[in-house]
């Protein structure tokens, strides 16, 4: 059994750009406990007014598994451990569990805390002595421990001893400075699990690369306890990411940390902190990433469909993840099968359509075009192609106008001409640059057919100049990101015109999202 120890919202915090609220720290830790984590670290009492108010507020929390834990330091030097005010605050949290760090690299004791081996050993012991005295449950982080062992061993070990001497639950060996390899990591637990009696754990940082791999072996090799953070969020590099060691030990290492119900909760559990935290998630990100089960290559995407296991390390759907098929110029027959079925379009290998939508897709990507991160621009080019699209309007002409004033004022002015239903309709907008003025213009001309374009909203609109040898002659690429508040999709356009090519991904954009609703219906 490995007790699982999550410290997003005290040392994922660190993490330059990340700041959560009280309010977000506590929707975090209702989602830590769905996930089956079995230790949550809130914060550093004392520290700051928002740790403490979220120690406080945490008392109201109904979690079904997990214990909220205080963290904290050792006493000062040369001050009892009944009369610091660290260890005081840590007790006025009420926290039934307690964690605190203390040195275990006798450089950093000598030289950081200015003081002598024997008294940060006094201080270990008598710290974690009083916490237990009172009846809580004490993990020591022995702070830059495998650097420490490096250094001096026997010191290493010293300090760890003095805190199971005094009665520490468990004794945790962290790679704080993030620089060991997994064999020395192997090497040096094995050695501490003769030396030690008490359970181990491990707190691995990023530095390196190898936060994870760490964690794993160090499990391997007798931890009985491992920390880390979502997504692996942390200072510098980052911290060991538990969206990686959770599945491995559960899937991989057959450590029963989690059910399997809570396991199928880990995407979306890292989605919903990294959106909590006003991060974008990373595609590529092991496990949970949108990237992590997708299927690229013809071949490959074809191989896949015929027997998963063979190309996905574990079924994707036993994290919560979905396997997925991108289509590009790699794309075989197969491969467009497979994705036009995740788009709810019939269509077989030997279909006539494939040949033509394969040339075209093959085409415009030699030309520009990207559809890995514009499904919704290739589910438009598949339905036309099998010939179950209609468009909603049809363009006569665009106008774009930009006026500089003497004031300073810029102002763009965009005018289209439409036909709808048989009707023709002008209208004119201005907007704060091209695509702004031409999306107001085109929402005043379609809008009083098609109420729910009330509901779409351009979300995120991204230019990549890909020629750039030719300076201002380059083509440009446009991909558009919009959303209805339910679902979102991407759309593309290229042109050597930077006006056209957000024209194609608007209006791409637009027959999406009014079209998806139909067609779900339709499906219905």
């Amino acid at each position: 059994m490995v007790t699982l120890y999550d410290t997003t919202l005290r040392d994922g915090t660190q993490r330059e750009g990340m700041s959560l609220s009280v309010e977000d720290k506590l929707r975090i830790a209702v989602r830590l406990d769905d996930l089956g984590i079995d230790y949550i670290e809130g914060g550093f009492p004392g520290s700051n007014p928002k740790d403490s108010e979220f120690f406080e507020r945490s008392r109201e929390l109904k979690l079904a598994h997990a214990v909220i834990t205080a963290f904290g330091t050792t006493c000062r030097k040369d001050t009892s451990a009944e009369k610091d005010a660290g260890l005081k605050a840590l007790l006025d949290t009420g926290c039934e569990t307690l964690c605190i760090f203390g040195k275990a690299w006798d450089v950093h004791v000598t030289e950081t805390l200015q003081t002598t081996l024997a008294e940060n050993v006094r201080m270990v012991h008598d710290s974690v002595a009083l916490l237990k005295a009172v009846g809580r449950t004490v993990f020591f982080d022995a702070e830059h421990f495998f650097d420490g062992y490096l250094h001096d061993a026997g010191y290493a070990i010293e300090v760890c001893r003095a805190a199971e001497e005094a009665g520490a639950d468990a004794v945790v060996l962290c790679d704080t400075n993030g620089g060991t390899l997994p064999h020395q990591v192997h090497r040096i637990v094995l050695a501490m699990a003769e030396e030690l009696a008490v359970p181990l754990g491990m707190h691995a940082h990023n530095d390196g690369g190898c936060a994870v791999a760490n964690s794993l072996v160090a499990i391997d090799a007798g931890c009985v306890h491992v920390q880390g953070t979502m997504n692996g969020y942390g200072e510098r590099a980052g911290n060991a990411d538990l969206t990686s060691i959770v599945p491995a030990l559960k899937l991989k290492m057959g450590v029963e940390c989690v059910t399997d119900d809570q396991l199928r909760l880990l995407t979306e559990v890292s989605h919903f902190v990294a959106e909590t935290a006003n991060l974008s998630p990373y595609p590529q990100q092991p496990y949970v990433g949108a990237s992590a089960f997708a299927h690229k290559g013809g071949v490959h995407a074809s191989a896949a469909a015929r027997l998963p296991e063979a190309y996905e390390h574990v079924d994707p759907a036993a994290v919560g993840n979905l396997a997925r098929v991108v289509v590009s110029e790699l794309a075989g027959r197969a491969s467009l099968v497979m994705k036009a079925a995740e788009m709810g379009i019939e269509l077989s290998a030997n279909d006539a359509v494939l040949t033509g939508v394969l040339d075209s897709i093959k085409d415009k990507e030699y030309r520009g075009y990207s559809f890995e991160a514009a499904d919704a621009s290739l589910e438009i080019m598949l339905r036309k192609a099998a010939g179950t699209y209609a468009p909603l309007f049809r363009l006569e002409s665009f106008r774009c106008i930009m006026e500089k004033r003497e004031d300073g004022r810029v102002v763009t002015e965009a005018t289209i001409k439409v036909h709808v239903e048989g009707h023709r309709f002008i209208a004119t907008a201005e907007g704060n640059g091209p695509v702004n003025a031409l999306d107001r213009a085109l929402r005043i001309a379609i809008g009083r057919f098609y109420p729910a374009l009330d509901l779409i909203e351009l979300t995120d609109f991204k230019v990549r100049v890909l020629d750039e040898k030719k300076g201002t002659g380059a083509v440009t690429r446009v991909l558009i990101e919009s959303t209805d508040g339910d679902k979102s999709w991407g759309t593309v356009g290229v042109s050597e015109n930077i006006i056209e090519a957000s024209w194609e991904a608007l209006v791409d954009s637009v027959e999406y999202g009014l079209l998806r609703p139909r067609q779900e219906n339709e499906q219905h």
